[in-house]
């Protein structure tokens, strides 16, 4: 098992198009945001991995890195606190371990939207029917 990382940033606007979100839609696989149900982030293109572990420590300290970079910008002081961020990365971890997807999604200043995902692959436990983006 493996996970794949991929990111998404653009205008929360976006993301109430629900059309362009959903396999059927002939724009998916050309669309850059954040599917409607993560297993699908298997279906666009191969181009758009960010980067591939089996480790679940490095595939966290991926996500974290992700999010750390933008965590200025997070539109909830909440968010942005470090604790509060390290607990994620920590549960991330942890989640990569058991094969699960990991999401991490904040709204930023500027109506703008961070998607930080790691999907399992080989296969997803969900959606075995979806082959690897790699393969």
């Amino acid at each position: 098992m493996h996970h794949h990382g991929y990111t998404w940033l653009g205008s929360g606007h976006d993301l109430l198009k629900d059309g362009p979100r959903r396999p059927i839609h002939p724009d998916f696989k050309h669309s850059k945001v954040v599917p409607l149900e993560l297993a699908h982030w298997l279906l666009k293109p191969p181009t758009l991995i960010q980067g591939t572990w089996t480790d679940p420590a490095q595939a966290a300290d991926w996500f974290g890195a992700q999010a750390r970079a933008h965590a200025a910008s997070f539109a909830s002081d909440h968010d942005r606190a470090a604790e509060t961020l390290s607990a994620k990365v920590e549960g991330a971890a942890g989640a990569v371990a058991a094969g699960e997807d990991v999401a991490g999604g904040w709204y930023l200043t500027g109506r703008r939207f961070l998607s930080v995902c790691l999907i399992a692959c080989g296969p997803h436990r969900l959606r075995p029917e979806i082959p690897c983006p790699q393969a």
